[in-house]
């Protein structure tokens, strides 16, 4: 069992939980069932000076500060002047960048240590389970979130697995060490769903003999889901407008599995869909057209180089990964260059991880993205292929309002880096989440541990 310490930032952080737990996201008053309790750490206005800015926009400040007050950023650019009392640091010529953003992390439903029990990810009880939530099986003391926090993560997407058409709900967080899911919540963060093409649900339902069975079987899976959901808000409208004109009305009945469609249909959950090949992709976007609904992003997606052109026109994000491929078929056709046609496209490019140890080196795999770029001739700057990990993950995940870039009135979710983000050789140095340190490479006290990394009393630890 992991004790309390796994949830502190170091053990001098005892007196602080037990003090102010609301610094860790304490539930507040009134909330909603199922909504954030994220509160943000205490924070003291604080201006980094003397860096190197890759803005998450394409843009690149050299000699810059960045000022952070309230949770916020307040001022980015050159010559800014520092008011009384506030936290200076000198980068000394270090890089400061806007915090990474993974849009596809399993996290809490498949923790560590991976075993059987840990395996909360896949609702396979159905071909369409839209009615799961992944908050639901997140494990908030997963020692996996503390790795990524250290490698400069300050926000990301939980999803289910992707064994079936339609898997059920993801869902954004901060990364920040946490009692419940609830208090890690992304604040106003839209639900996104996970939807399955390809190769998955036709394994796992095939082989049990049922549909899906083809490809054929998975969209008429999706269109039968969709058809139904239409109704559905249908039935819901006509009750809406009923009650608004005074008149007496029975509601319809609940359905769970519905609801989340509903969802998407109004504009308020967003798709992302687990595809790989450009053919299934195209598909997708026609049953989107048919049925009214936007797709947000296409996760894995390592065939997006052969449809870019359309993947920009729908304005679809692709997460991708830098050089994964042909570990099973539809992977077969993946190359390296795959995220730099996609921005060179105008589409929106992301690098993402699906992976417990990928997402603890994201800036590498962006780099890895512009060296194979480069290679073939397509010379992209380093600042707008930031853009890959921060503002663009965010539009993926309906949150850019909010962060993903360093412009003012957005999170101060930040990152000191010890040299170019882009190198092998840099570290997050320091990693700062609505304006709170929450890690400093250089201080231990900061550093979120769990009895799953330091071992259990009597196996050979000194504690």
């Amino acid at each position: 069992m992991t004790r309390l310490r796994g949830l502190l930032l170091g053990a001098s952080a005892l007196a602080i939980m037990v003090a102010a737990p609301a610094t860790f996201g304490q539930e507040g008053e009134g909330r909603a069932a199922h909504s954030s309790s994220y509160k943000p750490m205490a924070s003291s206005p604080t201006m980094i000076t003397n860096v190197n800015i890759y803005d998450g926009r394409g843009g690149l400040i050299e000699g810059g500060s960045i000022i952070m007050a309230g949770g916020d950023i307040v001022a980015v650019g050159q010559n800014l002047e520092a008011e009384a009392g506030m936290v200076i640091i000198d980068g000394d010529g270090q890089w400061l960048t806007p915090g990474i953003i993974d849009v596809h992390s399993h996290f809490g439903v498949y923790a560590s240590p991976q075993v059987k029990a840990h395996a909360d990810g896949n609702e396979i009880t159905g071909a369409n389970t839209a009615e799961v939530w992944a908050e639901h099986g997140v494990w908030p003391q997963d020692p996996g979130f503390a790795r990524a926090q250290a490698a400069g993560v300050t926000a990301l997407q939980i999803l289910p697995g992707s064994a079936n058409l339609i898997g059920g709900r993801g869902v954004t967080l901060k990364n920040v060490p946490a009692r419940t899911v609830q208090a890690m919540k992304f604040p106003g963060a839209p639900h996104g769903v996970k939807f399955a093409c390809g190769e998955n649900p036709k394994r796992v339902y095939g082989q049990k003999g049922q549909s899906p069975f083809t490809r054929m079987g998975n969209v008429a899976g999706y269109r039968a889901a969709w058809a139904k959901a239409t109704e559905y808000k249908r039935s819901w409208d006509q009750y809406n407008e009923k009650v608004s004109a005074g008149e007496d009305a029975t509601p319809p009945t609940r359905d769970l599995q519905m609801d989340t469609l509903m969802g998407v249909l109004n504009g308020e959950i967003l798709i992302q869909n687990h595809c790989y090949r450009a053919d299934d992709m195209a598909n997708i976007i026609e049953v989107s057209k048919e049925f009214g609904f936007k797709i947000s992003a296409f996760h894995h997606a390592v065939e997006s180089y052969k449809i870019a052109d359309i993947l920009a026109e729908n304005d679809i994000c692709s997460a991708m990964w830098a050089d994964w491929w042909g570990f099973k078929m539809e992977a077969l056709d993946g190359i390296r260059e795959n995220a730099a046609l996609v921005h060179n496209a105008g589409a929106c490019a992301v690098i993402h991880s699906d992976s417990g140890i990928g997402i603890q080196r994201l800036n590498q795999e962006a780099a890895k993205t512009v060296a194979d770029a480069r290679k073939a001739g397509l010379d992209i700057p380093l600042a707008e292929a930031w853009s890959w990990v921060s503002y663009n993950a965010a539009k993926a995940l309906g949150i850019e309002d909010q962060t993903g870039s360093l412009e003012v009135g957005k999170d101060a979710d930040v990152v000191l880096w010890t040299a170019n983000p882009f190198s092998v050789y840099a570290r997050a140095d320091k990693v700062f989440i609505d304006g709170a340190l929450v890690y400093d490479m250089n201080d231990e006290a900061t550093h979120a541990v769990s009895d799953f990394r330091l071992g259990f009393p009597g196996e050979g630890d000194d504690r």
